[in-house]
């Protein structure tokens, strides 16, 4: 499933978990009615024994000179554990996003999905989780804010003064539209595409001046098979030099195997 800011780790369907921003919901074309997507629950499968198989790209590195690499990932639904006295489903991602092994957990309910985090995780993200990543009724389009958090630690320092920096986190998914969506593994038709989008003020601690960090995913989900594609791009601002930095992540499906309930 989703990552977290800073930790992309979803993205199976992992990864629509942790990002955010609130801006509106995109207007409408004249005339045009609220789509209420059917079964759509079918978009997001989590039977046990499922797996996803990604190929990925990464490009990291100051906005003047990015380098990029491939990697691969393979995401694994690992059945029901409880997680905090709550029974939630795992996740198991190889390396998501380019950033390792990482679990997962979820919760599914007739109201949505809920995110319970990941382990590792990272200290931003253990603040904020739980959060909620998708929301029945599925209507395109519609909007709905994940949360909005004043004053929690990033878990970083980033001006070199050996003090963690607070930040203010807002986060909220956006559900824009259907798209034929070409991948290894295939071409599907009319796959929702969904963007998550986060942003970040961030206090630094040695001078209180206020810098701003985003991070925007846009994912694409296939009926039957899950999550197909996604494109995050984070950008942190700059602090010590003059250069600030962005890393920008795809995975898209190359194999798939959806297990029986």
């Amino acid at each position: 499933m989703p990552p977290a800011p800073f930790k992309p780790a979803l993205i199976t369907m992992a990864a629509m978990g942790l990002l955010l921003l609130g801006h509106p919901a995109l207007p409408l074309a004249a005339g045009a009615e609220p789509e209420t997507i059917a079964y759509a629950e079918e978009y997001f499968p989590d039977a046990p024994g499922s797996h996803w198989k990604y190929r990925g790209y990464v490009e990291e590195g100051p906005l003047q000179k990015i380098a990029g690499k491939g990697f691969a990932n393979v995401s694994t639904v690992k059945g029901i554990e409880t997680l905090k006295g709550v029974a939630v489903k795992a996740f198991h991602d190889t390396n998501p996003g380019d950033h390792g092994p990482s679990n997962s957990y979820y919760r599914r309910d007739a109201v949505g999905i809920v995110y319970y985090g990941s382990q590792p995780g990272t200290p931003l993200e253990k603040q904020l989780v739980p959060y909620q990543i998708i929301r029945f009724p599925l209507v395109i389009p519609s909007s709905f804010q994940q949360f909005d958090r004043k004053g929690v630690t990033l878990g970083a320092d980033l001006d070199g003064d050996e003090q963690e920096e607070k930040v203010d986190a807002e986060a909220s998914v956006h559900v824009l539209g259907k798209d034929a969506i070409s991948v290894p593994a295939g071409t599907y038709q009319n796959a929702i595409r969904i963007e998550a989008r986060m942003r970040m003020h961030i206090t630094l601690s040695g001078s209180g001046r206020k810098v701003y960090g985003t991070d925007v995913m846009t994912a694409w989900f296939a009926r039957g098979v899950g999550l197909v594609k996604y494109v995050e791009r984070q950008e942190l601002p700059p602090v010590k030099t003059d250069q600030g930095f962005i890393t920008e992540i795809t995975e898209e499906l190359e194999e798939v195997v959806i297990g029986s309930r």
